[in-house]
């Protein structure tokens, strides 16, 4: 069992105990690190200027990813390396291929969010992505200039990332390679400090016993969600349980029938096998955040936290996924839309926690059309999230799944719409009969993301819509997008 926390930044070695345990990484790099250039714009994992890169051992290679450091704590680094602005260019301040083509394309303006356009680049190249230009947009959402210099930004990433690796960054990939190898370790962890603790187990065994010991602990993933806590909120977190560690929850499972998501697995890590088994999901997963909230942020703490606008749950309960708890050593599963009793309370008893999510497969992946509708398109929250898994053959519809996020205080199932459906010849005249029952099934409440009415409206409107889209099916390809990027 360690206590202390071992990280690598700009190939510096870093060795600490007694910290708080909820010290963010950019509150650490900007004012014990005098490492100015990640900057606090949000401190909600939103804008984009904070971002740096992280990389850990992966098969013996490095795996580098841009992450949000206002809302990554301290302890998510353990035996990780991080990459700031401030360590990208080479050791006799040769300037990386991404500042190059940044300066040639004029892509910095009033520079404070510069810092993380370069980062978010740079771990791009590190990774040896070669993305089309719809590619690099994906890369780049989760940063924000407010001066609109996209296009000059954008125009960089392409000259960049078309560019190889540099001699003198091919020698640092290997001196950091060694560097992570020297502070590997499989030792779970305890860091404990003025009445905070963190515990890191390693293993599936250890953390149901934890948990089942201290059921009152906040368990944390990608922190994406509990990182507000602490910068928006400046809640006292007393005890958190961190899962990343445990292998078995980071593990993707695929089988002739299912696919099994550890609940410890990143948007990011799931998305590609999502897509080519779900497309329309896949495009779902791919406007969950930017890719900073993607590379940290997990599927299974967006089950787990019960969040009423989460967007995959929606999907998940549409294609009939199971949900897999666990309590200490034993297990139980359960149809997901079982999981949500109301707003705040899940079906999930003390010690209990997210093991796994299982999803059966279709046999026709364009079965399930899921529709995000937000204010942008990017980086927003659901106004209301719409999926639908209808089964129709001869003309009529056999089978119905159609689940929604945003119309009530949990994510659930238009049932009477549904029934409304089944038996019904595929026809307009059946669609526009069914959409009168959707006041059967939901009383949305009005925010600022959008009233009552037109979330009722809206969402009745989307099941006219896959109809339509059933016989005129939208054009596949990324810039147009799929049937949720064209809201």
């Amino acid at each position: 069992m360690s206590d202390k926390l071992t990280f690598i930044v700009n190939g510096e070695r870093i060795d600490l105990m007694d910290f708080s345990p909820t010290q963010t990484l950019l509150s650490f790099l900007r004012n014990q690190r005098a490492l100015t250039g990640s900057k606090e714009g949000c401190a909600e994992g939103d804008c984009g200027a904070c971002t740096v890169i992280v990389g850990e051992l992966e098969n013996g290679s490095i795996r580098y990813r841009a992450i949000n450091a206002c809302i990554t704590f301290l302890p998510m680094l353990h035996n990780k390396l991080v990459i700031t602005v401030e360590g990208i260019a080479g050791p006799q301040a040769e300037l990386h291929p991404v500042q190059q083509a940044i300066i040639d394309h004029h892509g910095s303006q009033c520079g404070f969010c510069t810092p993380g356009f370069v980062t978010s680049l740079t771990a791009a190249h590190l990774s040896g992505e070669q993305p089309d230009r719809a590619g690099i947009n994906d890369i780049l959402a989760g940063n924000l200039c407010r001066c609109t210099g996209y296009g000059p930004l954008i125009s960089a990433g392409e000259q960049a990332l078309a560019q190889a690796s540099p001699d003198w960054q091919k020698a640092r990939q290997k001196k950091s390679e060694k560097l992570l190898q020297d502070i590997a370790s499989d030792q779970a962890c305890i860091f404990q400090c003025e009445g905070q603790r963190w515990d890191m187990p390693v293993s599936l065994s250890e953390l149901a016993q934890l948990y089942k010991q201290y059921p009152e602990a906040i368990l944390v993933a990608g922190a994406s969600d509990i990182g507000l806590w602490v910068t928006k909120q400046l809640r006292q977190l007393p005890h958190l349980i961190d899962v990343t560690r445990v292998a078995k929850l980071c593990e993707i499972d695929e089988q002739d029938e299912s696919l099994c998501i550890g609940a410890g697995v990143r948007y990011q890590d799931a998305m590609e096998i999502i897509a080519a088994l779900y497309p329309d999901f896949g495009e779902l997963v791919r406007r969950i955040g930017g890719r900073q909230v993607r590379n940290t942020g997990t599927i299974g703490a967006n089950i787990a936290n019960g969040s009423p606008i989460g967007d995959t749950p929606p999907a998940l309960i549409a294609l009939g996924a199971q949900l897999v708890l666990r309590c200490g050593s034993k297990t139980r599963s359960m149809p997901l839309e079982d999981y949500f009793i109301s707003y705040g309370r899940q079906d999930r008893a003390k010690g209990e926690f997210v093991e796994a999510i299982e999803i059966p497969k279709l046999d026709d992946p364009d079965q399930l059309k899921c529709y995000k509708l937000s204010k942008r398109f990017d980086q927003d929250i659901s106004s209301l999230c719409g999926c639908f898994n209808i089964e129709v053959a001869k003309g009529k519809v056999i089978a119905a799944r159609i689940a929604y996020g945003g119309m009530a205080g949990i994510p659930q199932r238009a049932q009477a719409v549904e029934q409304a459906l089944i038996g019904k010849p595929w026809s307009r005249a059946a669609i526009e009969a069914a959409m009168l029952a959707y006041g059967d099934d939901f009383s949305p409440l009005g925010d600022m993301r959008g009233s009552s009415d037109y979330r009722l409206l809206a969402a009745s409107n989307l099941l006219l819509k896959v109809f339509e889209e059933s016989r005129a099916p939208l054009v596949d390809t990324r810039l147009v997008g799929r049937g949720s990027a064209l809201q």
